[in-house]
């Protein structure tokens, strides 16, 4: 039988800190205007440019800066350095991605939440450019 260290704890207790220092980001969960790919970047797998098109209309971005919007332009250049076969950059896609809430579990450590219209936009069944993003992905996985 394992014994209590210390005071029992008070029956009647508050937890104090019910409130994050940056408080909870909430999301209309509609997609924004967006912004289009800059040529300059030199862009030229479908992937990335695909990558471009879904973050730049994501619900995430209503409050963008121009510094998130250039952290954008380095992580779609990445992006596409990628899917031409440096794929050790997947970490730092990831990492990157994560801070902008690309996940539920991101979303959620980030205190990110969306109207209900996400929940319906989720259901909508896979549309042939998400399955065209799988098989290059796929394909460039396997030839290594």
């Amino acid at each position: 039988m394992a014994t209590r260290r210390g005071p029992a704890p008070n029956p009647n207790s508050v937890r104090r800190n019910t409130t994050h220092a940056l408080g909870e980001q909430k999301l209309s969960g509609t997609a924004g205007a967006g912004r289009e790919l800059p040529k300059a970047l030199g862009i030229s797998t479908g992937a990335a440019k695909r990558f471009w098109k879904t973050w730049a209309k994501a619900p995430q971005t209503e409050g963008w800066l121009e510094t998130d919007w250039a952290e954008l332009e380095l992580t779609t250049k990445l992006v596409d350095l990628f899917y031409q076969g440096d794929t050790k950059l997947a970490g730092e896609i990831r990492q990157r991605v994560g801070r902008w809430g690309a996940t539920t579990e991101d979303r959620a450590r980030l205190r990110m939440s969306f109207d209900k219209q996400v929940e319906a936009e989720a259901k909508k069944p896979e549309t042939a450019s998400e399955t065209d993003m799988d098989a290059e992905l796929y394909k460039l996985l396997s030839e290594g």
